[in-house]
């Protein structure tokens, strides 16, 4: 079991391995089914167990499998329109936020994350930046570099777009693959080490994609309210955990 941690789970434990691909095929099912929350779920998790140095490049790949799996499920739903726009503007957002988020302290990462997570439960972007395609790509990307999930962010985005709930999700995942495929390229120039974490990745994507498979049978359910309640306090517990634990650090 000793070996199989290391080698599957970069010396892990099978336990915490174990316990990761759990978390990533509950966030792609909670994503499809209740149309966000899942990215930050799984980020909060893996931020309790990873390398802060490791979590936002490993999150973005992860996410990048995630996203583009429900895509290629429900690219027949996608709403093209706007995709240009919020691409052009995630290309300058990640870029800029690349060259800053490399060098930021590991306590200062766990802090931002959960600082970040709870605001993503109780807040809102500016209304204004839910109609302008290229500024929402361009701060969410900006953002997405130092923080990990910024799905509910894109997701206001979409929303203001006023999509049928299939269309919302499709639209949600080709934007969410091109901003995380951007990330992951950016960190990946400025020297991240992917390859040690392959074996760990792909058995993350793959619960990944199962849990979209999954999650797709219940996406017309109209139980979503409860579901969100529940998640939205079990994210603001573990972020208060991060911002605690990130405060200890620098203490």
């Amino acid at each position: 079991m000793q070996d199989l941690g290391a080698i599957i789970f970069h010396d892990m434990s099978v336990f915490q391995g174990l316990t990761l691909i759990l978390a990533s095929f509950a966030g792609s099912f909670i994503t499809i089914a209740l149309g966000i929350g899942g990215g930050a779920m799984l980020l909060a998790v893996m931020a309790s167990i990873l390398p802060a140095a490791a979590l936002i490049p490993l999150h973005g790949v992860i996410q990048l499998g995630s996203n583009a799996t429900r895509a290629i499920m429900m690219w027949r739903e996608t709403y093209w329109q706007p995709l240009v726009g919020f691409s052009v503007g995630a290309i300058i957002g990640a870029a800029l936020g690349g060259s800053i988020a490399v060098n930021l302290p590991p306590a200062l990462v766990q802090i931002g994350v959960g600082l970040f997570i709870i605001w993503s439960v109780l807040a809102k972007p500016p209304r204004w930046l839910s109609h302008v395609s290229w500024a929402a790509g361009g701060v969410s990307s900006f953002l997405t570099m130092f923080f990990g999930a910024t799905g509910p962010f894109v997701a206001s985005y979409i929303k203001a777009l006023s999509l049928p709930r299939h269309a919302h999700t499709a639209t949600q995942a080709v934007a969410m693959t091109v901003q995380h495929g951007l990330k992951t390229t950016i960190f990946a120039m400025f020297g991240f080490a992917f390859w040690p974490w392959i074996p760990f990745l792909i058995a993350m994507i793959l619960a990944g994609a199962l849990g979209t498979w999954a999650g797709k049978f219940v996406l017309n359910w109209q139980s979503d309210a409860r579901y969100g309640t529940w998640l939205n306090y079990a994210l603001i517990a573990v972020a208060l955990r991060l911002i605690w634990g990130g405060i200890t650090s620098l203490a």
